[in-house]
Formats: structure tokens, sequence, C-alpha cells
């Protein structure tokens, strides 16, 4: 179980030994998604049809997600920060206080979910036809949720140790179980949309095995061991961990938003189309966010650590590393999406007018996720720093954005399919404000760090 040195390694090196492997996870990780999509949407007669369900679905599996970020990547920073100063057993306790958190949640979550699940649905789109595949995917997927939760909650942890490479297998296992899976529970076994959905659970249970057991390991640098949970470390990670909490449960507000515009504008032949399409376009968009989080995400613990200790220089090469491998991803995944993206729009459905349909919104959904890149690194560097009160504020303002796109535009034009629109606009917008906000705040908050020492 390799642990990078912190303190002394090369930052650049650093950067990509720990972003790298969190990058590809983050990759691996949407094959959990994707692949239920891909053999979903290829069921015979009815693969459009289901697929446009589990679309529905999608936000309230994704919403679950955020529970999970919220714990993760709110205490995950405050771990690395408690361990760079030199206080190994609050880091400890931190990690403790996590997983009780992310425990708790789960026991809350899922009958809750259970009650909700029909009225949610018909909330977020569904229609007569989609419906009985929304209900039936959702119902089996929530019987997982405390392994969803405590998988990927925990993985941060592992993350922020420096771990990188450990979190990595456990992601890319589950993911592997999950297409191996698929197809036997889906065609051979004959279950469909429930069969996704029970491969989905049982991948994320051994994801989370693998999880837990390198955190009680005896040489992990940060051990799991229960102890009490404090108040103070409560709030603490909550109010970090409302920044990426607040990313990804508004994604799920937007998801849903996104579909009843698409509905309602399209009618509900074309709407189902449309949300097919989005469906679609929303896999492919995970399959650039994720990674392009795990690049900026993956450094989060190099920067927390280097704050607590006191290494600002270290913070501002980080900074500047993370951005360089994220323009760079960005650039690559532009230039795929305007070349290969029908050939990946094939592997959902054969169905040409769909293709052609999704593959031009699809361009126009990611044409501006090379600024978008400063905008994530950006929110991901201030929550390392426990900086919650500037990059919450940065999120909302992205997502408040998305939504005034999304309801105006389909109003000025009457066209369903304008609504795609809202993404590019509300990403170059963002970016342009976050790296404002960056160059004024950044050398504030460290020259705050190295004149009156660590405050959290």
């Amino acid at each position: 179980m390799k642990k990078h040195d912190l303190a002394a390694e090369n930052v650049f090196s650093l950067v990509l030994a720990l972003s790298l492997p969190t990058c590809l996870s983050q990759a691996v990780s949407v094959l959990y998604a994707v692949v239920d999509r891909m053999f979903i949407g290829n069921i015979p007669q009815v693969g459009d049809i289901a697929l446009s369900g589990v679309g529905v679905a999608v936000p309230v599996t994704s919403l679950i997600s955020s529970f999970a970020v919220l714990i993760g990547l709110g205490g995950s920073p405050l771990m690395a920060i408690r361990e760079g100063h030199g206080e190994h057993e609050e880091a400890e306790r931190i990690l403790s206080t996590g997983f009780i958190l992310l425990a708790g949640l789960s026991l809350i979550l899922t009958p809750l979910f259970f009650l909700l699940k029909t009225p949610l649905l018909h909330l977020f789109g569904s229609s007569a036809q989609t419906f009985p595949y929304a209900d039936e995917y959702l119902g089996w997927y929530l019987t997982g949720t405390p392994f969803a939760l405590l998988s990927s909650g925990l993985n941060s942890f592992v993350i922020n140790q420096g771990m990188s490479r450990r979190a990595m297998f456990s992601v890319m296992s589950g993911a592997v179980l999950n297409c191996l899976l698929d197809p036997v529970f889906i065609f051979v076994l004959g279950m469909g949309v429930k069969g996704a959905a029970i491969a989905t659970v049982l991948s994320q249970a051994a994801s989370f095995i693998i999880t837990i057991t390198c955190l009680l390991s005896p040489r992990a640098p940060i051990r799991l061991r229960l102890a009490r949970p404090r108040a103070a470390i409560i709030r603490r990670t909550v109010i970090l961990g409302l920044s990426p909490f607040i990313i990804i449960a508004t994604d799920s507000i937007i998801m849903i938003a996104l579909n009843a515009v698409l509905q309602a504008y399209g009618g509900e032949g074309t709407g189902d189309q449309l949300i097919a399409a989005s469906t679609i376009i929303q896999s492919w968009h995970l399959l650039v966010m994720n990674p392009l989080g795990g690049i900026t995400g993956g450094s989060q613990g190099l920067l927390s650590y280097s704050y607590g200790a006191g290494r600002t220089d270290r913070v501002r090469q980080t900074w500047r590393s993370v951005q360089l491998l994220a323009t760079l991803y960005t650039i690559i995944m532009t230039i795929l999406a305007f070349s290969v993206s029908d050939v990946f729009i094939s592997l959902f459905t054969q169905d040409e007018a769909l293709i052609s349909l999704t593959g031009r919104y699809l361009r126009i959904f990611t044409a501006m996720i090379i600024p978008l890149s400063f905008q994530y690194n950006t929110v991901d560097t201030f929550t390392a720093l426990g900086k919650s009160s500037i990059s919450l504020p940065l999120s909302l303002f992205r997502k408040l954005c998305f939504v005034f796109f999304l309801f105006l535009v389909p109003f000025m034009t009457q066209q369903a399919g304008s609504a795609f629109l809202s993404e590019p606009a509300s990403d170059l917008i963002s970016a342009c404000v976050s790296t404002t906000v960056l160059a004024v705040m950044l050398p504030r908050v460290l020259r705050e760090r190295e004149e009156n020492g660590l405050r959290l």
C-alpha cells in the first residue's frame, strides 16, 4: 500500500501521481451509469423507451450520491489538513466521524427515498410509457443505497491520504464487475432494467468491501478507529462539504428541470425522444466531467496537507500543475466530441434519427468545457483549503446561470432543443467569474495563512 510523501516530493510529480489515478478511477466509475444505459438502450423492442425511463430515474440516483460527496469531500480535506498540521489523532477522529455520518445517512435515506419514489418519478418527467421502467430500475437501485454512500464517501478519505492507486482499484473493481454482470442479468437471465440495477448494487458492495478493508488496515497512514463524533467536526465537515454537495445535488435538480422542459416543449412523443437524447448526452457529459473532477479533486489532499503545513508555495504550484492537466484533458475531450461522438451515441441506440439528433445537441452541450476546467479547479482548490465561503457561492452561481438560461431560451425560441444551450452559456460565464475570484482571493487566503497561522 504505497503512500506518497506529500511534504517532500516534487509537486508536479505528486499531482501526476495523485490526479491521474483519480481521474482514471472517475472515468471507470462512469461505467456504472454508462454501461447500464448502453445495455438498456439495446434491449429488443423497448430499448429507447426503457432508456428514457432510466433517464428519469438517474437524477434520483445522483441526488443520493451527493450525500456521499457531502461527507467525503467535506471530511477528507479536514483530515488531510490536520495530518499536515501534525494532529494525527484528530485526523483519525475526523475519519471516524465521516464513517459514522455516512452509515447514519444510509439508514435515513434508504426508507425515505422508497417512500418518495413514485411521486418523485412523476414529478421528474416520466410519462405513462416510461414510468414502469423508471420505477423498476430505481426500486432495485435503492436497496444498495448504503453501499453507494459508503463506498463513494469513504473513497475520498483514501484518496486524501495519498493512496490514490488503492482508491482507483476499489472503483475499477466495482466497475469491471458491473460490466460483467450487466449482460448476464439483463439478457441471459432476461431481467431487463431490474437486472441492470441489481448488477450496480452488487458492484457497489464489492467497492465498499475493498475500501473499508483499506481503511481498517494497520498499514493505512490514517486508520479507521471508531470514536465518539464531536459536534465541531460534524459542523465543519458539513460546512466544507456543502460546496461539492450542492454541485452534485443541483446537477440532479438541473437534470430534472431539463427533462421537464424537454417534455413540456416537446410533447409526449417528441419529449420522450429528447429525454432519450438527453440521457445519452448526460452519459457523455459524465464521461467528460467526472474525470475532470478527478484531476482537480485528486490533488486536494496535497493542497490540504500543504496548507495545513504552512507550505503556501506548494499550494500555488499545485494549482498551476492541476490547471495544466485539466486544460489539456478538456482540449482532448472537445476534439473527441466534435469527431467521434456519433460512435459513442451508436452504442446506446441504432435509431439513425436519434443518433443525428443526439449528436447535434451533444456538441452544443459540451462546447465550453475548456473554460469550465478553470471553474472546477478554482472551486476544488478553495474547498481543499477549507474556504467553503468562497467555493460555495461559486458553485451556486454556475447552477443559477444554468437554470436562468434553461427557462429563458426555450421560452424565447419555443423550441425544446434550445434548452441544451443553457450548459455552454453557464459554463463560460461561471469560468470567467471564478477565474477573477481566484486571482483576487487566493493570494489573500495564502497571505493570511502565512501571517496568522492555521485558523479552522
